[in-house]
């Protein structure tokens, strides 16, 4: 009688027909989860506008201080002069200090500030930040044509 010789079996590849569907999922699971803070503006602010400017590409924390006239359409708000807005209210001056120092020391400041705000206000403001040791400070304004 003659003896049959097995081969060793080999083990049978991995299947990755079902892999694209899982990143899908994942995908869209994460898609879905993220969530995106959008900052609703409680003050009108119309950037100036500026010849030479310069985009920041870093990727580091920036703390937003917005300055404008509230967005309520009476003529009211206009007479009360302009507000300081810290992420989604109002705020006072002397508020500034404990916003930034809630960031990391090394966040940069950007100031959005409405063109017919007061300097005696955004002087107050630098003062604030000054006194907090926040000393990178940029302001937003829009490109204008060179002359």
């Amino acid at each position: 009688m003659k003896r049959r010789i097995r081969k060793p079996r080999k083990t049978p590849a991995v299947s990755t027909a079902s892999l694209p569907d899982i990143i899908f999922i994942l995908l869209f699971f994460f898609m879905v989860v993220a969530v995106i803070k959008n900052q609703d503006l409680l003050v009108e602010v119309q950037l100036p506008v500026a010849s030479e400017l310069e985009e920041i590409k870093r990727s580091e924390t920036v703390n937003h201080i917005y300055i404008g006239y509230p967005k309520i359409s009476s003529t009211k708000s206009k007479l009360s002069g302009p507000k300081i807005q810290l992420n989604d209210a109002f705020a006072e001056v002397d508020e500034i200090g404990q916003f930034v120092r809630a960031n990391p020391d090394n966040a940069l400041t950007m100031l959005k500030v409405d063109e017919a705000a007061t300097m005696g206000l955004i002087t107050e403001v630098k003062t604030a930040l000054r006194k907090a040791n926040r000393l990178k400070l940029n302001y937003a304004a829009l490109q204008g044509m060179k002359n």
